[in-house]
């Protein structure tokens, strides 16, 4: 019986891109292997810090959470154990360090995770922490006690407050303050607000935290919920120390009605309760609400005849850039907290201050602070020399420097920059009533984008200072590291996309302007 032969044909495939199969596997893989040789050609970095980890009893490192004696120092046995657990980076050495209380340490080992694209967090640099008994750190202490004080003050109201001015005669008088000025003193205009372009223009709270959130087919207005007035926060030395020692927090007394951020309560509540690319991501919808003549003047498709960007240099590209840069900018944060600086918090430092001031203890403090015009006046309120805290719990229970918020708000705005047109003119800016429960309109100079993006990054660091959790040079430093992170990733992409792109240009915090290809 013949054998019946089958023949199989083989069909040719339906890909009809220009590079194909081992081709395209080729040239994917050399881009990627281009990007992590480029970072493998720069030298390791030198992390220094401010040697306040040598001060006896710890008294200038980060220690909440950890057991503590009754002046508030840490128990020395506690914090090398929770040294060797750094140095180490065995997970099981961090279920062996000794706890104060019932409130955990906020995820250490964040500090050693490593990222498959943009620069690793370990080799990015960030200048030293002032040191704890510099002027420098007592002129940062100071300003946090008077925004303590002036918490419930409408940002409108701060040119004719009269605490306002107070606040800003006695800030002028520190030697080394580092807050913007006007003619070397410190104004209502220029009081908690940043030399960064666009700071000093317009209303104290940028655009993109009064504007509403376009959200799909919903539309956001920004009312928050916040707290009521006068609700502050650890200001008896027995509720202080049991937050040290990890001890729960009593709740904070809510406002029952939303309402628009109008002073630095309401930005300390907002920058609470966010999530943690919040703030550049409603930016990024707003600005994406405004159309074509938003975007940056270098994006490819805005002289298309033919095409609309979408996945590339279009609304998904630029959300999903936003949102990837916040997680990388808190990995380069927190390896800076824990693997190098340990900074304490400014509530730590209040306590510092308070027992000083009461002889249980002598600290090397600058005199500047102790003999301020701030110190009396937080004392003559609330009886204690302590930093009131805007949160019941205090600040979370990771190091101070740089602020994490500050890192995600500076990567995130960095990024917005890159995709839009920073001389773009806000249309009908807007600034909060007095009481919040409405929007009017601001009829001064024109916002621009790149301003008022800059104006929600400083909004965004130094709201975190009014709550009273980080210092302002957490918040500036972290806006510049998180903007070295988001050019770390913009750089890595550049070589990814096939249209004809000039690469991103941008004006970096410190006014400067760089194209990244």
């Amino acid at each position: 019986m013949e054998e019946k032969k089958i023949y199989y044909h083989k069909e040719k495939g339906c890909l009809i891109a220009p590079k194909t199969g081992w081709k395209r596997m080729k040239a994917a893989f050399c881009i990627r292997l281009m990007s992590a040789a480029s970072h493998l050609l720069v030298p390791p970095k030198e992390h220094s810090c401010n040697g306040d980890e040598q001060l006896p009893g710890k008294i200038g490192s980060y220690s909440k959470g950890l057991p503590h004696n009754s002046l508030g120092e840490v128990v020395s046995e506690a914090y090398e154990q929770y040294m060797e657990a750094l140095k180490s980076g065995n997970p099981e050495d961090f279920e062996s360090i000794p706890m104060g209380g019932k409130v955990k340490l906020s995820n250490p080992q964040a500090s050693y995770v490593y990222d498959l694209i943009g620069p690793d967090c370990h080799q990015l640099n960030l200048s030293k922490p002032p040191a704890f008994s510099s002027a420098l750190e007592v002129g940062e202490m100071a300003e946090l006690y008077w925004q303590a004080l002036t918490r419930d003050i409408p940002f409108r109201a701060y040119e004719s407050d009269p605490l306002i001015a107070e606040a800003a005669g006695d800030l002028s008088g520190f030697s080394d303050f580092r807050g913007p000025k006007d003619n070397g003193k410190v104004t209502p205009e220029t009081l908690f607000r940043s030399e960064f372009p666009g700071n000093l223009t317009g209303p104290y709270l940028s655009q993109f935290l009064w504007k509403d959130i376009p959200f799909g087919s919903a539309v956001i207005p920004q009312k928050y919920r916040t707290a009521l007035a006068g609700s502050d926060h650890m200001t008896s030395y027995e509720e202080w120390l049991d937050i040290q020692n990890g001890s729960l927090p009593r709740e904070s007394i809510k406002d029952p009605v939303p309402r628009y951020i109008r002073n630095g309560r309401d930005l300390g509540e907002y920058v609470h309760y966010d999530f943690s690319f919040q703030c550049p991501l409603s930016a990024c919808l707003i600005l994406l609400s405004y159309g074509p003549e938003a975007l940056d003047r270098n994006n490819p498709y805005l002289k298309s005849a033919t095409q609309g960007g979408f996945i590339t240099f279009g609304a998904a590209h630029i959300l999903d850039m936003v949102t990837k840069a916040g997680r990388m900018a808190l990995e380069a944060s927190w390896f800076q907290k824990f693997l190098v600086h340990r900074r304490l918090r400014p509530e730590e430092f209040g306590g510092r201050v308070h027992n000083h001031m009461n002889g249980a203890a002598k600290y090397p403090i600058h005199s500047e602070l102790l003999e301020s015009e701030a110190l009396s006046k937080v004392f003559s309120k609330y009886g204690s020399y302590l930093l009131p805290m805007a949160y019941p719990e205090g600040c979370p229970t990771h190091p101070a420097y740089p602020a994490g918020h500050a890192c995600i708000a500076g990567a995130g705005v960095t990024i917005l920059k890159a995709f839009f047109n920073e001389s773009f003119v806000i249309p009908d800016p807007v600034e909060a009533s007095l009481d919040g429960l409405s929007l009017l309109p601001y009829p001064g100079k024109p916002l621009t984008a790149g301003g008022e993006l800059n104006k929600l990054g400083v909004n965004i660091s130094l709201g975190r200072d009014t709550a009273g959790v980080h210092w302002r040079s957490d918040g500036i430093e972290g806006l510049k590291l998180g903007e070295a992170v988001a050019i770390g990733l913009l750089r890595d992409y550049s070589s990814s996309f096939n249209e004809h792109f000039n690469g991103f240009t941008l004006t970096k915090f410190d006014g400067k302007k760089v194209t990244i290809i």
